[in-house]
């Protein structure tokens, strides 16, 4: 039987601000990206999303990113490679201390924003990366898209890399997602992001914006929880899964 995990971006707030329906999500979702506290996320919101991530038995994952909570990760910076690797092992920590005191573990390390896409073609920053999971916990899985430099690192520093896909995400013949600053970079139509699961589930493919078809090899799908009704869109992208025969699970 065809397997995937779902897995979400969680705990995208700060203080009072709330972005992310944490807990309905949780209700979906395979596995969670927690924000770290550098594009988003302070410590009692870590600590709520772990807690509420162990009592449904939903793996938890630390989205690391660059400092940059004014522009939510999404800006380009330069960072020197051991002041990143020293930054992403500072995320991990912070967030395992939360995980365990909610009686489970981090499992995963996904970059954020910026950093995703930039460590899908760099490969000095993505050998930064890795080297801050291994300061951290070198059981660690590192989530990220297929063919990129970071799961390469990954897999060279003895690592389980593991591929993604996104359903509401513009994608290039090249296999690699439409910059969100052009037009038509994301999927709006919830019926054309259900489909899209299907086909990443399913079929390992997707449409392009130019109408080709390329081949998304991919172990989860990303289920982005800070658009217009993310909640009821996961539950419809959960249902055409489970009732076509594939079955929804975590990867680790």
């Amino acid at each position: 039987m065809t397997t995937i995990d779902l897995n979400a971006d969680l705990g995208e707030g700060f203080g009072r601000w709330r972005l992310t329906d944490d807990e309905q999500l949780l209700s979906v979702v395979t596995s969670a990206n927690v924000a770290c506290g550098f594009h988003a996320g302070d410590a009692a919101t870590m600590r709520r999303v772990c807690e509420l991530a162990a009592a449904r038995g939903v793996r938890i994952g630390a989205q690391v990113s660059y400092r940059d909570l004014a522009g939510f990760g999404r800006r380009a910076m330069d960072v020197p490679s051991a002041e990143l690797t020293a930054e992403v092992a500072y995320q991990i920590g912070a967030l395992e201390v939360f995980a365990r005191a909610a009686g489970t573990r981090v499992s995963y390390v996904k970059p954020h924003g910026a950093l995703y896409n930039r460590v899908v073609h760099d490969e000095e920053q993505a050998t930064a990366v890795v080297g801050g999971v291994l300061l951290a916990d070198a059981t660690l899985a590192v989530l990220g898209l297929p063919g990129s430099r970071l799961l390469e690192a990954a897999r060279k520093a003895g690592l389980e890399g593991v591929t993604e896909a996104f359903a509401d995400r513009a994608y290039t013949e090249e296999g690699t997602l439409v910059p969100r600053g052009q037009e038509g970079a994301v999927v709006t139509d919830p019926e054309a992001v259900v489909a899209r699961s299907l086909g990443l589930a399913r079929d390992r493919v997707v449409t392009t914006r130019s109408g080709a078809r390329v081949e998304v090899d991919a172990r989860s799908l990303c289920l982005h929880g800070d658009t217009p009704g993310a909640v009821e869109l996961a539950r419809r992208v959960r249902e055409r899964l489970e009732t076509s025969g594939v079955r929804v699970e975590a990867f680790v």
